[in-house]
């Protein structure tokens, strides 16, 4: 038989093929799907966060500080004292990670990476009747020391400033050790786990877990050490039941298929967002996702 009379062959096995087309039709449907869900924007915000200056904390003001230890450095965080804050009290405490920065997605969402950008604790309480701490992760060059906006840093050192700062805030401002909760949006999202739940000391600092956007262990590709489910696992098992909020834009599918191929078990709560934006957005506005997460962060506060 002359080449011109062969049969037509696929270049890969039809298994290949077949499998091809499952996973092309379902990045397809994932995308068609999001982009059918209404965006942010179409919602009027009823909240502003207020900007972080450098002056001394009060009641209602969002501060610039550095926690004793990191003076000569330029690491720094953001703390906002309650508008009810009064000396001698006690409040729960929101700890903050941010998202990757430099993103940047077709619906216009953006993260900067930075303590100044986040938003989740003063959406989730308004301002009202918790500390809100946004920490940075910690890099160090030449040049020293100060905020990583993207990824981990150095995480011994991201770890020592967190523990540091939440001991310090708590002992200065009234923040009860007892209720302080770990909330992160994408890259924050990853490290309530990543970070919170790297060892034994930093998993006893939380109550609860607020995570929007991402949960570590599902994608395995992220580019550090330790993203394998494997090591996630090691890390996951150290909630020891403690609740945790888990949303995401789109679906919280993945990360319940994940949860449950671990064999975990958990005070899960699963909320889909059910816009296409990948932000922390969501939380200045008036909609059922935010008045569910008040709930939920209500019931963590005043469980004993």
């Amino acid at each position: 038989m002359t080449p011109a009379h062969r049969p037509f062959q696929l270049p890969f096995p039809r298994v290949e093929l077949i499998g091809i087309w499952f996973l092309v039709t379902a990045l397809l449907s994932s995308a068609s799907g999001a982009a059918e869900l209404p965006d942010l924007a179409t919602v009027p915000p009823d909240l502003v966060v207020p900007e972080v200056v450098v002056r001394t904390p009060q009641a209602g003001r969002r501060v610039r500080q550095t926690t004793a230890g990191w003076e000569d450095t330029a690491v720094y965080h953001a703390l906002y004292l309650p508008t009810d804050w009064r000396p001698g009290a006690r409040y729960p405490v929101i700890v903050e990670y941010a998202g990757n920065g430099g993103y940047k997605n077709t619906f216009g969402d953006v993260s900067d990476g930075t303590v100044d950008g986040s938003r989740l604790g003063y959406g989730l309480t308004a301002g009202k009747g918790a500390i809100w701490i946004c920490l940075p992760f910690v890099e160090e060059d030449v040049a020293g020391k100060r905020n990583a906006t993207k990824w981990w840093g150095d995480v011994e050192e991201t770890k020592r400033y967190c523990r540091a700062t939440v001991n310090a805030v708590c002992a200065a401002f009234g923040g009860d050790s007892r209720r302080v909760v770990l909330a992160g949006f994408s890259r924050g999202a990853i490290a309530c786990n990543f970070i919170g739940l790297h060892d034994d000391t930093m998993a006893s600092l939380w109550c609860a877990f607020f995570c929007h956007s991402h949960y570590d262990g599902v994608k395995e590709t992220w580019p550090y050490a330790g993203a394998d489910r494997s090591s996630a696992a090691v890390r996951l098992r150290r909630l020891n039941d403690r609740p945790q909020w888990i949303c995401h834009e789109v679906s919280v599918g993945p990360t319940q298929d994940y949860l449950r191929g671990t064999g975990v078990t958990g005070a899960f709560t699963f909320q889909t967002l059910n816009f296409h934006n990948h932000s922390d957005q969501w939380v200045l506005r008036d909609i059922p996702e935010r008045r569910a997460a008040r709930r939920w962060l209500d019931n963590v506060f005043t469980t004993p």
